[in-house]
Parts: C-alpha cells; structure tokens; sequence
C-alpha cells in the first residue's frame, strides 16, 4: 500500500480551559489510524483528544500531491512547494475570530500568500488576517513539508505533478467528532 499525506484538524479541552482548542496536523501513514501515536505525541498534555476533519492529501490546485522516500526525490522536489495557510478574520458584532485552513500551490510563501487573499474567506470578513498578525504576514503560511510530524519529515518528501488527466476536484473532507478509538474502524 502506498503512503498518502494527511491533513488532520484535531481537538481537545485541556485541563484549565473554558472552550475547545484546536490545532492541525499533517502526517504520513497507510492510512488515518495509522497516525494516532504521532498526533497523540505532537499535544502533549492535552487531555481527551479528537479529530474534527480529516483529508487525504492527494489533489490539490489542480497537482497531485504524492509522498515519496527522501533518498528518492533527494533535496529539491521542484519549483512548486505545497503550502499550508491559516486566514483568520472577523465579522461586525460577532464575538469570534473565524479561521479558513487551505492548502495551496506555491512558489513561496509571498505567492500562497497572494493567493490566500484571494478565497471568499478573504473578502467576507472584517480584517482578515493570516492568524495573529492583522493583513497578510506570514506567520501561519508553512510549507507542510516543514510542518509534518518528525518522523514523516524525516521519512518523506511531498511531490507535485500537474494532474495529467485534468481532474481539479480535491479530496473529500471527513467531517465530524472522531474519537480517536474511532479512527481504527476506518
């Protein structure tokens, strides 16, 4: 079987909070079960934790997205870069700060950036922000090559190749509270 990346968004209450937390995590494994002890070791401490959404990482802008052996793909895997990006925004008497998580195509971090600015999220909400800086910065804009698990970065390498066959849907979003006891009937 081969090796796919995953997108995870995964969730917990720690001890002392009042509300949810959350936070994303990219990984490689056979499938999503497999990555249950790298996401239980990347939030430690924080209690009772779940998946929210999950995605295989396969297609994306329109490149297929595939995790190869660094030994096979050595230190450049290309001009493209698969990048990560938090916008965050506000709307007129609402008292929340709404994120929109996306992957994107790249160049580099100025190009994901410029391309961030242009999902509905952006113009939608008031002062939308890649999260904890107010306009585009680059705080929350990462390669995920950069950002998966220890062993799936040392392991693997990300790959885009424009998809030949022209197909531009992306993969299926798994929504809802996933326990991760769960994840091993998937």
């Amino acid at each position: 079987m081969s090796k796919t990346l995953f997108m995870v968004l995964m969730g917990c209450k720690p001890s002392g909070r009042h509300t949810e937390q959350h936070d994303i995590f990219f990984g490689v494994a056979d499938s999503i079960n497999g990555l249950v002890p790298a996401m239980k070791s990347s939030w430690p401490d924080a209690g009772k934790m779940h998946v929210d959404v999950w995605r295989p990482v396969t297609r994306v802008d329109g490149y297929r997205v595939e995790v190869c052996p660094r030994a096979e793909i050595g230190e450049e895997s290309g001009e493209l870069k698969l990048f990560f990006v938090n916008l965050g925004g506000y709307k007129d008497n609402d008292f929340e700060e709404y994120h929109y998580k996306q992957l994107i195509v790249a160049k580099d971090i100025d190009e994901a950036s410029r391309n961030a600015k242009q999902s509905p999220f952006y113009h939608q909400h008031i002062s939308p922000h890649i999260d904890d800086k107010y306009g585009i910065d680059v705080d929350d804009v990462y390669p995920v090559e950069d950002i998966m698990d220890e062993s799936s970065r040392q392991q693997f390498g990300i790959v885009l190749t424009a998809a030949a066959d022209g197909n531009t849907v992306e993969d299926k979003l798994h929504i809802g509270y996933l326990k991760f006891s769960d994840l091993e009937k998937i």
